[in-house]
């Protein structure tokens, strides 16, 4: 099957197989919020990115063999509302960016600067820095050696713009770190994995880029 990135709450997982990840996402909570599973292929180690709501789905979809750890991109509660029960079934190590974990009520593992790495199995992902929607959200980057890369937004990149974010400074620091870090430095092809909704890639949105600027969110 083609992989399509629409899910719904309550229905199936879609599965993005590339050649060295296999990517699972889902929608759970009331706020139809995204998860994925990150698998690598030559080891079977799992990481999930955000453990937003509904933890016997996750858990569900973590299977048996268990994650080594659970990234959470921003503070915000509906990104970490089964997080506590995802650990405390899993044993997984926390992740989360440092200037957010304090807004996290469990305790991070790790705590993630700018261009940090995290590993699951033999593939890496690059911890993108970007303040706005929060203060201390972060995106993942996955440079994939053998396809385009594929980039985990959470709440700070969506079809048709960014983030919501608490005001014009706040707005404008969430813009110059897309237009800088993501969109300045990655290609049209790369795959925009956001926290709620469908995927995009960044070709199809930086001919925004002018136009979210200029309407202010």
């Amino acid at each position: 099957m083609t992989y399509s990135g629409a899910v719904k709450v309550g229905g199936p997982a879609d599965v993005h197989e590339l050649s060295a990840l296999i990517i699972s996402k889902v929608a759970v909570g009331p706020m139809e919020n995204n998860a994925y599973l990150l698998r690598c292929r030559a080891t079977g180690e799992q990481l999930l990115i955000d453990a937003a709501h509904g933890a016997a789905t996750l858990l569900t979809l973590i299977g048996d063999d268990g994650i080594a750890s659970v990234v959470t991109t921003h503070r915000h509660g509906d990104h970490w509302g089964a997080l506590a029960e995802v650990v405390a079934a899993t044993g997984a190590r926390t992740y989360a960016g440092r200037y957010d974990a304090e807004g996290i009520p469990v305790a991070t593992d790790v705590a993630v600067e700018d261009g940090d790495t995290i590993r699951v199995g033999e593939i890496a992902l690059r911890a993108v820095h970007l303040v706005g929607h929060t203060p201390g959200s972060i995106a993942l980057v996955y440079d994939d050696p053998f396809g385009h890369p594929h980039v985990f937004t959470g709440d700070c990149l969506f079809p048709g713009g960014p983030g919501r974010t608490g005001g014009p400074v706040e707005f404008a620091s969430l813009m110059d770190g897309l237009e800088t870090k993501i969109f300045g430095t990655l290609p049209d092809e790369a795959w925009i994995y956001p926290g709620h909704g469908n995927d995009s890639t960044l070709g199809a949105e930086r001919p925004h880029l002018a136009e979210w600027r200029a309407r202010g969110w």
